[in-house]
């Protein structure tokens, strides 16, 4: 069966995309399509930030784009060397903080030691830092996006555990967006499935996903990467067919292909 997956393809990664994969080991043909477009900014400023470990408590990354934009910073030869020499050394006597398995992927790239890959959401991570933290150390240092939920700030704010934020990318909607999604529903009809991986992406693609599917929106079988995606889905009115347990692609494929399983 066809789904659609409406997410970015993976930062740096030549193969194909692991959700892709794992619907066809399941015996469904899945489709991306790019629901945002980002814009790098600040990165002078997080360049200071960065090779000045000494002034913070740790890292915390909760997007791959906070760290794709890390990686901008280290593009010069000079401060490569340098981040390879001394810096990263001294942020991995710290804490730097992660969401997800693709995140600490690319954070391992850089050479540093990720902790909470498998929390799963900014809820579970913030409840990890508040455990192992003291409220006497230095700032965090949180790289964000432009439009990122104030849950993990909130709750350090709450439990005195003090926080730095710096916006490193804008997000916005893919400029081609619509087109691409009329191109698919002209080209292959109705998905049986259509997942959705963040608030953004329900925020930029719903309507239209709902105009294109007409009166078959009701025969969707809609996924959600996550509680906070599923929150968005329903605030909006969507009845989430499935959820998956833990963000990767094997726990959203066995999610998918469970809900599009014929009923008996």
């Amino acid at each position: 069966m066809n789904v659609l997956l409406l997410k970015e393809p993976r930062e740096g990664d030549s193969g194909p995309d692991p959700y892709i994969k794992e619907l066809a080991s399941h015996g469904h043909k899945a489709t991306l399509i790019p629901v945002l477009s980002f814009k790098f900014v600040s990165l002078n400023t997080l360049t200071d930030k960065l090779f000045q470990p000494e002034k913070h408590g740790g890292l915390i990354f909760t997007s791959p784009r906070a760290v794709e934009a890390v990686r901008m910073c280290l593009e010069a030869e000079e401060r490569r060397e340098e981040w390879d020499k001394w810096v990263k050394d001294k942020w991995n006597t710290k804490s730097v903080y992660v969401v997800g398995k693709a995140t600490a992927a690319l954070v391992k790239a850089l050479g540093l030691n990720p902790l909470g890959e498998d929390t799963g959401t900014a809820e579970v991570l913030s409840r990890v830092i508040i455990e192992r933290e003291d409220t006497n150390i230095p700032p965090l240092f949180f790289p964000c996006g432009s439009i990122k939920r104030e849950v993990l700030p909130t709750a350090l704010k709450e439990n005195g555990v003090p926080l730095e934020t710096l916006t490193v990318y804008q997000t916005a909607e893919h400029p081609d967006l619509e087109k691409n999604l009329r191109n698919y529903f002209a080209e292959q009809g109705v998905p049986a499935s259509v997942a959705f991986f963040s608030p953004s992406g329900v925020k930029f693609c719903l309507d239209v996903v709902r105009r294109l599917s007409g009166e078959a929106l009701p025969q969707i079988k809609f996924a959600a990467i996550g509680p906070t995606t599923q929150d968005a889905m329903t605030a909006e009115g969507l009845c989430v067919s499935c959820a998956a347990e833990k963000p990767t692609a094997e726990h959203l494929a066995a999610a998918i292909a469970k809900t599009l399983q014929p009923r008996c």
